[in-house]
């Protein structure tokens, strides 16, 4: 911190107001100011002379005053403001980026009129409005954009999230600090769905709020071979991280398990058993597969699962299994709608526990399997 001004340097100010003196003064007086040091008669006269040095033409002299003054929430908003509008991106920049004493109209103002790296600036401050925000996404470029949506102390509203997307939902700088927001609404999340990378998907599906069947299917997808993942695709302890992030956010849900369960996706059973009936998952596959009526019994009870759709999952299981070990030249596909067209009916409590939008998704999904085995 710079030392307090004294006599001394009030007398050299008088008798040579050379740059270096003004500017010594300024980095003084601010540095005592911001401090909170002075009376509040010290004060007043203290302000009267920053209106005079925020007019000086030395650029050292005001850049002297804003890097004080910009942690000062109290100081007077026309001198705040006029740091804030100087010519010089080293005077303004501080007190765009950090001053308590820009309202949101200032800061709406310098991001329609000035652009750039002041409105970037705007973008990083440690807090940002939802009526700031919006001026932003309205008037900014792409990079204030990232910065905006990179800043967790930003308060974005959902139209413009949705503007964000729609304007620059392709590009990666985007997408990144976009997904990794601490919340986003459940449409803008779905919106970036189609859009981003497989990983990223994988973090919305763990971390945002998305309708069932969309997080249902990024979940399968990433691990579906053309045996819709008979083989169980991926590294188990990816499969062991993603079962227990949907745990902790409450969304490893008996349909999305039974879903997995009637496209093959074995592995994504054991763990999400596992996980819920809080066992290893390598005691959790020998229960899964003991060939008694016991073990994934115990198990299924122990996870919480409905119990009215014990026989629904046992069902599931033995013809996956039967799948697993047929290996017929019937295609896989063909295989899985089978042992789904039998688990629908043989257990119609399915529609009873989860409603019908569940069935219409693994019919769906499997009349789309059925047409792509068609074009093939």
């Amino acid at each position: 911190m710079a030392d307090k001004l004294t006599a001394s340097d009030v007398q050299k100010l008088l008798t040579d107001p050379s740059t270096d003196n003004r500017a010594l003064a300024a980095d003084k007086i601010a540095a005592q100011f911001g401090s909170g040091a002075l009376s509040d008669s010290e004060r007043r006269i203290a302000e009267d002379i920053f209106r005079i040095m925020v007019k000086d033409a030395e650029e050292r002299v005001r850049a002297a005053l804003s890097k004080h003054l910009k942690d000062a929430p109290d100081i007077e908003s026309s001198v705040a403001k006029s740091l804030a509008n100087d010519l010089s991106d080293e005077v303004a920049l501080p007190m765009i980026q950090f001053s308590e004493a820009l309202s949101d109209a200032d800061l709406v103002e310098i991001v329609r009129n000035q652009g750039g790296a002041r409105t970037k600036a705007v973008a990083g401050r440690p807090t940002v409005s939802t009526k700031v925000s919006d001026a932003i996404v309205e008037h900014g470029d792409e990079e204030a954009v990232v910065t905006l949506v990179s800043n967790s102390g930003a308060e974005i509203s959902e139209k413009a999230l949705n503007r964000v997307v729609e304007t620059y939902g392709d590009s990666p700088q985007i997408q990144d600090p976009l997904v990794h927001r601490p919340t986003l609404p459940v449409t803008i999340a779905e919106k970036l769905v189609a859009r981003v990378a497989d990983h990223l998907k994988d973090y919305l599906v763990q971390h945002h709020e998305l309708p069932e069947q969309t997080a249902t299917d990024l979940i399968l997808q990433s691990r579906e071979k053309a045996t819709l993942g008979l083989a169980g695709q991926g590294n188990s302890d990816d499969i062991a991280a993603l079962v227990n992030q949907l745990r902790n956010n409450g969304r490893l849900t008996p349909s999305i398990i039974l879903r997995a369960l009637c496209v093959g996706d074995l592995g994504f059973f054991e763990h999400a058993l596992a996980a819920l009936a809080g066992v290893p998952v390598a005691n959790a596959r020998m229960l899964i597969h003991d060939e008694g009526e016991l073990g994934l019994k115990s198990l299924y009870q122990k996870a919480g699962m409905p119990p009215a759709l014990l026989p629904a999952y046992r069902s599931a299981l033995d013809m996956v299994h039967s799948a697993e070990m047929e290996r017929t030249d019937d295609d896989p596909e063909h295989r899985m709608r089978r042992l789904l067209e039998r688990v629908l009916t043989e257990h119609e409590e399915i529609v009873e526990e989860f409603g019908a939008d569940n069935v219409d998704y693994l019919l769906a999904k499997f009349g789309r399997l059925a047409q792509a085995s068609k074009a093939a």
